[in-house]
């Protein structure tokens, strides 16, 4: 078991370098009305930010409420969204999703964790992508790379995204859930890379549980 307070001290001084480094750091997702988020975000499940981006740009302009998402033909929007992966599962659960919307939502996005969860396709990673961007309601969002880096890093045992929320919503400050989790992505990105983290430039890699495990490999060009 960790030591929460411990922890804590580490993670307050991994953020203020990461805020530091990253003051822009948002969601990357484009959109323009609550509900081209919430499609965005289940798009992006298994798919890259810029990918989606570029594939939302023609598809808020053909369909563009959620009742357009409501009442499109299943094949239609497999093909419209066929690049972001997963076309089949997504386009169900989009239709679905917006009409769940419809039916109890009076087709707007609910601004609350449970009623965000009861949509198809959305998971608390959605929901709160959703209620940080929309609603101004802090979150920890965990994606792929505030899961790798979370654990790297060692601030968290566990691998499921569920508990690595609960986890970092323990050892970071409410109002800095959204912005850390914005952090860790943008790191993810520029530096903590997947198969080749550059953890020569990386300015937490004295925090980092990862770093330390590793450094005698880190340094082979050295004194051996």
């Amino acid at each position: 078991m960790k030591n929460i307070s411990n922890l804590k001290d580490r993670t307050k001084k991994i953020a203020a370098i990461l805020f530091g480094l990253y003051p822009e750091a948002a969601c990357s997702l484009d959109y323009e009305k609550p509900h081209e988020l919430l499609i965005a975000t289940i798009l992006a499940a298994q798919c890259t930010d810029a990918r989606v981006n570029i594939v939302t740009r023609d598809l808020f302009r053909k369909y563009t409420s959620v009742y357009d998402f409501a009442g499109a033909n299943p094949e239609e929007l497999e093909q419209d969204i066929k690049t972001t992966g997963f076309f089949r599962n997504k386009s169900k659960n989009i239709i679905g999703c917006c009409n769940k919307l419809i039916k109890d939502f009076d087709g707007k996005v609910p601004g609350n964790m449970e009623d965000l969860t009861s949509l198809p396709g959305v998971g608390r990673k959605t929901a709160n992508v959703v209620l940080a961007n929309i609603f101004g309601i802090p979150g920890i969002i965990v994606d792929t790379h505030c899961k790798r880096l979370s654990g790297r890093i060692g601030l968290t045992d566990n691998e499921d995204p569920e508990k690595i929320e609960f986890d970092l919503m323990k050892i970071v400050p409410r109002e800095d859930w959204t912005v850390f989790s914005n952090c860790l992505v943008y790191h993810g990105r520029a530096v903590c890379d997947a198969r080749k983290p550059k953890c020569e430039n990386c300015l937490i890699a004295q925090y980092c549980d990862f770093f330390h495990n590793n450094r005698r490999e880190m340094n082979k060009g050295g004194v051996k």
